[in-house]
C-alpha cells in the first residue's frame, strides 16, 4: 500500500463489541493514518457502535456487521484486527487468506501463539483448524520480534499475562543471568481480562472486596510462557505461574522471583536498563523502586522494577501494564504500525490516566 502522508490505511476490527475491540476503536480513532472501515459483532449486527459503547456517540463509525455478510474483496482492507473468541479465529482467518492471500492480520486471540500445533491441541482441547497458517504466523512481542513482524502477514498478538512476564525475563534469560529452573511468576489481572461476556462469577457482588487465584497449576498461558522462555534460554524452560483475579477494571501486575547465575540483583537491573534503553514502551525504574498499575492505566507502557531479596543471590521483579492496551489492543496497534511501515509509536503516545 502507499504510505504518503495523505493516505490512510483502511482497517477492519472483527469482534468490536468486546473490551479489546472497543479499545482498538478508541486507539484507532486518534491514529493519524488509520481509517476504521469495518466493524463486526455477530450478536450486535445491524447496531451502531454507540449502542454498544456510548462513549463513541460523537464519532461516525461503520454499522456493526456479521462476519458472514462481509465481502472481503469489496471491503478493500489494508489490515484486519481479529478480536474473536479462541478457536473461532482460526476458521475466520483461514477464510480471509483463502479469498485474499496477501491480507495482513493481527490476531488478538490465542489461536496462533503456539508454534507447535500439537501443543495447541493439548492446551486448548481441539485440533488446530489452520496449521498451514500457523507456520507463517509471527509471535507479536515487538521488543523481541520487531524485524519479523515488519515483514509478516499474520501476527499473533501475545497475551496480557505473558507480555507482562516476558518483557522483564527474556533479556535475563538471553544473557544467561538467571536460573531458568528457578522462576516463579505470581500474577494479578483486572476484571476486563476475563472478557465482556455475562458470567455469574463475574458479577460485582461475586468479585468485589476480595481476590482469588484461578487456573492453578494449568493455565493456558503457561504454554506461551514456556515456548518463549525456552527460545530465550536456548533450552527447555518450565515456569511456575499462578494468575489471580482482583476487583479492578484494568491492569496486570506480576511479581516474579528469580535466582541470579553469577549475577547480583544490581547486575540484573543493569541488564534490563541496557535492554530497554531505547524502547519507547518499556520503562525500567531505578533500582529498588516498584511500579504500580495506576501508573500505566490507559497507556501502552510497561513499567518494570527490580529489588534484591533478603536471600542472597535472589531478586524480586515487579512488572505492570494495562491488560487492554499494552496487553492487547495497544500492542496490536504497535504491530499494525510495523506491518504497514508507520512509525512504531504512532497513535500510542497517550499518557497513563491518573488518578
Amino acid at each position: 500500500m502507499a504510505t504518503t502522508a495523505e493516505t490512510k490505511a483502511k482497517i477492519g476490527v472483527l469482534g468490536a463489541s468486546g473490551y479489546t475491540g472497543a479499545e482498538l476503536v478508541r486507539l484507532l480513532l486518534r491514529h493519524p493514518r488509520a481509517e476504521i472501515a469495518l466493524l463486526t459483532a455477530d450478536r450486535r449486527a445491524g447496531q451502531a457502535m454507540r449502542q454498544v459503547f456510548p462513549q463513541f456517540s460523537p464519532f461516525d463509525l461503520p454499522v456493526l456487521q456479521s462476519i458472514e455478510d462481509i465481502d472481503w474483496v469489496g471491503a478493500g482492507l489494508d489490515l484486519i484486527f481479529c478480536a474473536l473468541p479462541h478457536a473461532t479465529t482460526q476458521k475466520v482467518i483461514k477464510q480471509i487468506f483463502t479469498v485474499l492471500p496477501a491480507s495482513k492480520v493481527v490476531d488478538l486471540s490465542a489461536d496462533f501463539r503456539l508454534a507447535d500445533t500439537a501443543a495447541y491441541a493439548r492446551w486448548y482441547g481441539h485440533e488446530h483448524h489452520a496449521p498451514e497458517l500457523q507456520r507463517q504466523a509471527i509471535y507479536g512481542l515487538v521488543e523481541v520480534y520487531r524485524e519479523q513482524i515488519a515483514r509478516a502477514h499474520l501476527v499473533a498478538n501475545p497475551g496480557c499475562y505473558t507480555t507482562c512476564a516476558q518483557l522483564p525475563l527474556i533479556p535475563l534469560l538471553r544473557a544467561n543471568a538467571i536460573d531458568p529452573d528457578e522462576i516463579v511468576i505470581d500474577a494479578k489481572s483486572g476484571m476486563t481480562g476475563a472478557g465482556r461476556g455475562a458470567k455469574e462469577e463475574m458479577l460485582f457482588s461475586e468479585v468485589s472486596e476480595g481476590f482469588h487465584a484461578y487456573g492453578v497449576g494449568r493455565h493456558r498461558h503457561m504454554a506461551e510462557l514456556d515456548q518463549e522462555f525456552s527460545k530465550a534460554a536456548g533450552r527447555e524452560v518450565i515456569v511456575s505461574f499462578t494468575p489471580h483475579l482482583v476487583p479492578m477494571n484494568r491492569g496486570i501486575f506480576s511479581t516474579i522471583y528469580v535466582r541470579g547465575i553469577k549475577a547480583s540483583p544490581e547486575e540484573l537491573h543493569a541488564l534490563l536498563l541496557k535492554a530497554y534503553a531505547s524502547e519507547p514502551f518499556v520503562h525500567v525504574l531505578p533500582f529498588g523502586e516498584m511500579p504500580q498499575t495506576r501508573h500505566v492505566r490507559g497507556s501502552n507502557m510497561t513499567f518494570i522494577g527490580l529489588a534484591k531479596d533478603r536471600i542472597a543471590g535472589r531478586a524480586i521483579i515487579c512488572s505492570t501494564l494495562d491488560n487492554l492496551t499494552k496487553g492487547a489492543s495497544g500492542q496490536a496497534v504497535q504491530n499494525m504500525n510495523l506491518m504497514l511501515g508507520y512509525p512504531e509509536t504512532m497513535g500510542l503516545e497517550q499518557m497513563a490516566l491518573f488518578p
